[in-house]
């Protein structure tokens, strides 16, 4: 079931589109007088991967393509909010998705639910409202006569939430096809779904085939994404800047080198736009802490099947959102080295402090959804400290490697666009996100962007934009709590663009002493 104000905005996208027939005496505008889009994904990108050496065909891209220098991954930094937040142009906040591993009493009154395809089929069917509680790219194409394919090579989650009510489209994943009437093709033109886990690159040059098939057929979507797992899964398992890494980075850039000259074969380069971005940084793991074995033992939570206290990543829930047990958990947190930057709900919306001393709103993460974020949220501590090949940004997080906190090497990412309607060799210093690629995408198209829609158009990018760009500041904002053992700084900087705040990182301190 959507939402009143889904159904409110699908009716007006219809009105333009009816009007846009109108103009054009009752016949769609044909498709081969506008541009179309391809968004393009390499998950875990950090900027300082993008060399001559390591990615030649997005090195040599970016030369010529406006470049979005200050532009942010959405916070928490997982996979599965990230492409829900590009896809709805909005945050966690607004559209409800609040991680790769999220709780909903309705599904289970103990633990967390994943975020694979199944995990969010069976939250769709015990919850009592739309699975997104924001309107997505897809769902405004759909309503406007357009289509949008998603080709994916990560998890079925992360495929799916890219256009989850898929409608006229259609999405390609090694593990799911949708609709699924459309397997039997896919399989038909392109080839067996790759199942050899022991070679993520097969799943690569899949997809690649099937964008190249379907995404650039004259008669094929209006918008296109791509999503590479790659070079996130290398590192994850074996390292930043591992052998394995690095091959994995190379590698997806080949199959982006094999979209390119595609596009140049086929005359199709001045007639796309092209959109690249990221989900998010990585940052090396070095901790060996447990958010859930801490809590318990430090009698804070009963065990790990109890639901006194239920945990879904870095996100808390305490039963009946008891305000002493909140008190005591974050108190106890703030003691640990390990543990970074705390946030708990705002007193009052749009207020940057938390209700409880010494921690900042999930307003101030644009976290703060009325109805499903938990009572405490955490990210792990983090310093400058390089790993041993020389990549800066370490946390203390379990794993080898990672992301999900909200250090710049997490936050900071990489923005690249060209193609017609871009500017040519543009450098943006205006901070940007993830949020503003699908307000970007529908500017493109004259279509309206939903007024609770979260991003902005990226306006400074577009050729149809003259006027002067206008001027942001970086704002903090701090709080701390004294203890017996000493005080708990917390900061968070944000860039600030008139009523858009684009978190940057947050930093703790310890002080000890009375």
């Amino acid at each position: 079931m959507k939402t009143i104000f889904t159904s409110l905005f699908v009716f007006a996208v219809n009105l333009h589109s009816l009007f846009s027939l109108a103009q054009n005496n009752g016949k769609p505008a044909a498709h081969t007088a506008r541009n179309k889009t391809l968004i393009v994904f390499f998950d875990g990108l950090r900027p300082d991967y993008i060399t001559k050496e390591g990615m030649p065909n997005l090195y040599a891209f970016k030369e010529k393509a406006s470049f979005g220098k200050h532009h942010h991954s959405v916070f928490p930094t997982v996979t599965r909010v990230n492409s829900a937040s590009y896809a709805t142009g909005s945050y966690p906040g607004t559209h409800g998705l609040l991680g790769n591993s999220v709780f909903f009493a309705e599904v289970n009154p103990t633990k967390s639910t994943g975020t694979t395809y199944d995990d969010l089929a069976k939250i769709s069917g015990a919850i009592s409202g739309p699975l997104l509680t924001a309107v997505s790219l897809g769902e405004i194409l759909q309503s406007a006569g357009e289509k949008m394919m998603v080709f994916s090579s990560g998890t079925t989650g992360q495929a799916f939430l890219q256009n989850h009510t898929v409608g006229s489209g259609a999405i390609i994943n090694p593990g799911l096809i949708l609709p699924e009437s459309f397997r039997t093709q896919v399989t038909a033109d392109i080839g067996e779904m790759p199942e050899d886990e022991s070679d993520k690159n097969k799943k690569h040059q899949w997809i690649t085939d099937a964008l190249l098939k379907y995404g650039l057929d004259p008669e094929g979507p209006l918008v296109s994404a791509i999503w590479f797992s790659d070079p996130d899964g290398a590192a994850h398992e074996h390292g930043i800047g591992s052998e394995e890494a690095v091959t994995a980075i190379r590698y997806v850039d080949s199959q982006f080198g094999r979209i390119l000259e595609a596009m140049k074969e086929k005359g199709l380069l001045g007639q796309y736009n092209i959109i690249i971005s990221t989900d998010h940084g990585f940052v090396t793991h070095i901790g060996k802490q447990s958010l859930t074995d801490f809590l318990i033992r430090e009698g804070l939570k009963k065990d790990k099947g109890s639901g006194d206290v239920v945990i879904a990543e870095g996100a808390i829930y305490v039963k009946d959102h008891d305000p002493e047990a909140i008190k005591k958990i974050v108190a106890a947190l703030h003691k640990q080295e390990w543990i970074g930057a705390v946030f708990t709900k705002a007193k009052k919306t749009g207020d940057m402090k938390g209700w409880v001393e010494g921690t900042l709103s999930f307003d101030a993460v644009h976290y703060g959804h009325a109805q499903r974020s938990g009572d405490i949220l955490v990210a792990m501590n983090w310093n400058d400290d390089k790993n041993d090949k020389g990549y800066a940004g370490t946390d203390f997080s379990g794993g080898v490697a990672g992301h999900g906190g909200s250090s710049p090497y997490e936050i900071n990412i990489a923005l690249f666009a060209k193609g017609p309607d871009f500017k040519e060799g543009f450098t943006g210093t205006l901070p940007t996100s993830n949020v503003d690629i699908t307000p970007t995408v529908l500017s493109l198209y004259n279509l309206p962007v939903p007024p609770k829609m979260d991003g902005r158009i990226l306006s400074e990018f577009l050729k149809k934009t003259t006027k002067a760009s206008p001027n942001f500041k970086k704002e903090t904002v701090s709080t701390e709590a004294r203890y017996p053992w000493g005080t708990y700084s917390l900061s968070l900087e944000m860039s600030v663009l008139g009523k858009y705040k684009y978190v940057n990182f947050t930093n703790t301190r310890r002080k000890p002493g009375p």
